[in-house]
């Protein structure tokens, strides 16, 4: 890890302790912040933000820049790895000859992934993979794959991705209710308890996206054209379906997650959708996220996948909650790549779960998030045209996803908060 990410790790950690007390002063003398203390709270809050966003692009640009050593060790014709390093370049090769469009190439190929991964693959059909297909690196599809999550929260809260190589309906089955047992006297008869099923239908919804780059960009061997397309590509797909992963109604679009989870806590009429007063003297909020908390049954709970999922406007007010000891419930994860946390369970912000802003809005979901499956059909499919934007000179690249979402266990994995009324 470079000196910069190094000092700016630093600087995060003293700004958190600033904000901490902050409002440890403001909860200590049982008052609310005054419009001075206030503003320098949404300050340091705002910075808090803007030094998360350039970490990650540091350690972005590390990593790019140890991809340029090894591009520009191979112009200079240095040495490569052997083995599993030489194939790799290889296909990257045969990539950049894709994008560029020379003869010979293939005018599609399909990204596929080809190593292990934290996932569930099922193949639902057979066939040769089409051509072009089995020349992209790995490391294009990671790329590609982080930024879609990056977007979409739900996939880094831990959902169960299904990889398929087939569109066909997928059917899993949905947990309604679970067998319950009862106290039976000698010799009576047992009651009779089945556990509720259902069948979740699975599909492959099509989104998508045109990206356009100058033949001088393409054609410039210094580029970085997969990660530029890897980028773009990533985060428009992730935007479109991580938008229904999150609020989709399941009408010829997936389920989103909010419309299959069962309400945990109402909020309190008179809040306006809110969680209420923050101090540790006076936490309503602390005690309905303790509710909401609870509300999931122990096994779910405690699951490696138990995490909260908030929009960026109601995080801003978990960060000022405090337990009815005085510790904040929000702690600033130190480590890179690691999510804060609130109650201990791990925390993310998503663009998609709504404000907490009018009653009955459900703003907070708290629960066991691999219980939410994620469909993933064929890959990501990419194509080029040299027509279709033959005036300007520019190559239009086609970014093709499928993929379809449901919860799976609907008895309480996971739990909402509703806002009470205004």
């Amino acid at each position: 890890m470079s000196e910069i990410v190094t000092r700016l790790r630093d600087r995060r950690q003293n700004v958190w302790n600033e904000a901490k007390g902050l409002a440890d002063r403001a909860a200590e003398e049982n008052r609310a912040f005054s419009s001075e203390e206030q503003g320098q709270w949404d300050a340091l809050n705002g910075e808090l933000d803007a030094l998360d966003t350039r970490i990650k692009s540091a350690l972005d640009t590390e990593q790019r820049a140890k991809d340029a050593d090894v591009a520009f060790n191979k112009l200079e014709g240095k040495p490569q790895h052997s083995g599993k390093g030489s194939q790799e370049d290889e296909k990257v090769s045969e990539l950049r000859a894709f994008m560029r469009g020379d003869p010979g190439a293939p005018r599609n190929f399909t990204v596929r992934h080809e190593g292990p991964v934290q996932a569930d693959f099922r193949t639902l059909a057979k066939g040769v993979v089409s051509t072009g297909g089995a020349a992209v690196p790995v490391s294009f599809y990671n790329r590609l794959m982080a930024h879609l999550i990056e977007v979409s929260s739900i996939l880094q809260a831990g959902a169960t991705v299904l990889n398929t190589t087939g569109g066909e309906t997928l059917q899993v089955p949905k947990t309604l209710t679970h067998s319950s047992a009862a106290l039976t006297a000698e010799a009576a008869a047992l009651t009779a308890s089945d556990p509720t099923f259902a069948q979740a239908s699975l599909g492959a919804y099509k989104y998508g996206v045109l990206i356009q780059v100058s033949r001088e960009l393409i054609d410039d061997a210094g580029v970085d054209l997969e990660g530029y397309l890897a980028m773009q590509a990533g985060r428009a797909l992730g935007n479109a379906l991580g938008a229904d992963l999150i609020t989709g109604n399941g009408s010829g679009k997936p389920t989103g997650i909010l419309n299959n989870t069962t309400l945990g806590v109402q909020g309190a009429t008179g809040l306006s959708g809110g969680l209420g007063l923050t101090s540790a003297t006076a936490n309503s909020g602390g005690d309905l996220l303790f509710d909401l908390f609870y509300s999931v049954i122990a096994p779910y709970r405690a699951s490696s996948a138990a995490a909260w999922l908030v929009k960026d406007s109601t995080m801003a007010v978990l960060r000022k909650i405090k337990d009815t000891t005085g510790n904040y419930m929000f702690q600033p994860s130190m480590v890179a790549g690691t999510p804060d946390t609130l109650v201990g369970k791990p925390i993310f912000t998503d663009p998609f779960m709504p404000a907490m802003i009018t009653g009955g809005t459900k703003s907070i979901v708290f629960g066991d998030i691999s219980q939410y499956f994620v469909r993933l059909a064929g890959g990501v499919r990419f194509e080029r045209s040299d027509e279709y934007a033959f005036n300007t000179d520019l190559v239009t690249f086609r970014a093709l996803i499928r993929g379809d979402g449901v919860l799976v266990d609907q008895t309480g994995a996971v739990k909402h908060f509703a806002g009470g009324a205004t």
